[in-house]
């Protein structure tokens, strides 16, 4: 992988000219012809995602009309653009066919859908790198547990066979659930820290059982584990799991370790550092979707990785201090508690994901904290309070990480 480009506005805006223009997807682009601020709208339809682009004479802003009901359309207003006439077009992938009508104080972009989809991300990007317009960008991808992830693996699960040792139980199908993969670091030869009286293996599985009976009681989640026994599992396959499962959340649970310093203690998390997301390319494989919409200019598929890994680490930075904030509620927090590092299970491009070091398995208080079983019921309601808190966020909220 080529290093960053050196600006990611500069990028973001060469990366979307780009994957509109030059993937391989089929586009479709229709000119204004009366002069207003839009100045077109053009489709692309990748594998598993939609994008919209409307190209605009100057900036505006966007926001989603949910009024409307219907389950195959959705609509966007876009306000600040002066009001074009009527504008429409026939659709590609997920979108059958779209229209832009004059709205109040702007315009209203409605898409008729093929089929059930909902609104990944939406941003808007201004004149760069010999772009001279303004382009306000909408993702869609579709719902329901048998149809492909936006930037992950399919939720079909009867299509990736998977051993029963290493996944939780399999969705219910007519259900839409968020998939959330618990990760307990260690296990079988690989003991983790130790304690006096403990292993850490032996913590963080006993905490991840306790967090998915937890969370499975809500009936709100899909919950996979990467072990559920004291078995080995490497890296690579943690985050395999996680990509395969096409989880909305990867968790990955361990207790820390102070060497010969038994003072320090506290709990912490953790992201992936913006130097880590140079190894992501070790998790990925030739089949990636942002690969093959460029197989015929490897910079696109570059550039929309990219993309893919800012819009990941703006989420995993979100539940990282909304984890933080509960957890600190029951446990003692280390310095400096929210911490980057460049730790393999976090590697996945499209996957928000979170270490959380419990506490120091080192330190006594900590230890006896960590195996009371009474103390690790309170430790898991306040993490899962957190998922409850981050998927709990309003969906405006969400699209602006993205």
């Amino acid at each position: 992988m080529r290093r960053l480009l050196r600006s990611r506005l500069l990028r973001v805006g060469l990366g979307l000219t780009l994957a509109v223009g030059c993937a391989v997807a089929v586009m479709a682009a229709t000119r204004h012809p009366d002069g207003a601020d839009v100045i077109g709208v053009r489709l692309g339809a990748g594998p598993t995602e939609t994008r919209i682009v409307v190209d605009l004479g100057k900036g505006a802003s966007g926001q989603v009309d949910d009024t409307s009901g219907e389950p195959l359309r959705l609509a966007v207003v876009l306000t600040g653009v002066s009001e074009p006439s009527r504008l429409s077009g026939a659709g590609q992938g997920l979108v059958r066919a779209w229209e832009l009508l004059p709205d109040s104080g702007g315009a209203r972009l409605v898409l008729d859908l093929n089929q059930s989809a909902r609104i990944e991300r939406r941003f808007l990007l201004p004149p760069a790198d010999g772009v001279r317009n303004w382009r306000y960008v909408i993702d869609i991808a579709a719902r329901g547990p048998t149809v492909a992830r936006v930037m992950g693996a399919p939720r079909a699960w009867a299509a990736q066979p998977m051993s029963a040792q290493t996944l939780a139980t399999p969705p219910h199908p007519d259900h839409w659930r968020e998939v959330i993969v618990i990760d307990p670091g260690h296990g079988g030869k690989d003991s983790g820290a130790i304690g006096s009286d403990s292993f850490e293996k032996n913590v963080t599985l006993a905490t991840a059982l306790a967090l998915r009976d937890r969370l499975e009681r809500t009936g709100r989640y899909q919950v996979v584990m990467t072990r559920q026994t004291d078995v080995f599992v490497p890296l690579e396959e943690r985050v395999r799991i996680a990509r395969r499962a096409g989880a909305d959340l990867f968790l990955s649970l361990h207790a820390d370790s102070a060497g010969a310093d038994p003072t320090i203690h506290g709990a912490s998390v953790y992201t992936l550092s913006r130097r880590g997301e140079q190894r992501v390319g070790y998790v990925l494989r030739g089949n990636e979707w942002f690969l093959q919409e460029a197989s015929d200019d490897q910079a696109v598929g570059r550039i929309l990785l990219d993309l893919t890994e800012r819009s990941t680490r703006n989420r995993s930075a979100t539940f990282a201090h909304i984890l933080i904030a509960h957890v600190g509620d029951r446990a003692p927090l280390l310095n400096r508690s929210q911490r980057d590092a460049n730790y393999f299970v976090l590697l996945a491009p499209d996957v928000p994901a979170a270490l959380l070091e419990m506490g120091f398995i080192t330190n006594p208080k900590d230890e006896a904290r960590l195996n009371d079983p009474g103390d690790r019921a309170q430790l898991v309601d306040k993490i899962a309070q957190s998922i409850d808190a981050y998927f709990a966020r309003p969906t405006r909220a969400r699209l602006a990480e993205g």
